[in-house]
């Protein structure tokens, strides 16, 4: 049986990233753990033993696995984790959350969280204005925004 899911590459802070991605979302959880042998660590990298591996876990239902593997392949935004919320309190929360620490806010509701990783806060009514007849100007409205706001682009769209 073939499954799918996410490889994330970090350069660090692991386990403190996962601990902290599953206190976001509901149906969340780690799932195991793995460490660096004896002598292990990236290529030409540092001994890392005993420090994490990976860690596998479940985002909102989705397999993730963080991997720790050096400076190598930095995070950016080419990749991101999308979160489609029902409300614009669920949107704030999140905002609070991924820019908390080091993280920073983007444009059109993407934010990268203080390890680096980018996120996207969708507020589920965007895509219900996108699929309307004021589409273009929901768009150039969300074009303007960093945190996504709701009221702002249901005004957009008359």
């Amino acid at each position: 049986m073939t499954t799918i899911g996410t490889c994330l590459w970090f350069d660090g802070r692991i386990d403190e990233a996962a601990e902290f991605y599953v206190s976001l979302v509901e149906d969340s959880r780690i799932l195991q753990r793995t460490v660096y042998e004896a002598g292990g660590g990236p290529p030409d990298g540092p001994d890392m033993t005993g420090q994490a591996l990976t860690v596998d876990l479940v985002l909102g239902g989705v397999p993730y696995t963080l991997l720790n593997g050096g400076p190598a392949f930095p995070l950016s935004e080419a990749v991101s984790i999308m979160l489609t919320v029902e409300s614009q309190e669920e949107v704030d929360r999140l905002w609070e959350a991924l820019i908390a620490d080091g993280g920073a806010e983007s444009q059109c509701g993407w934010y990268r969280d203080r390890f680096g990783l980018s996120w996207q806060v969708i507020p589920q009514r965007l895509n219900e204005l996108l699929q309307g007849p004021h589409a273009e100007a929901v768009t150039r409205e969300m074009m303007t925004q960093t945190k996504l706001d709701v009221a702002r682009l249901e005004a957009a769209a008359g």
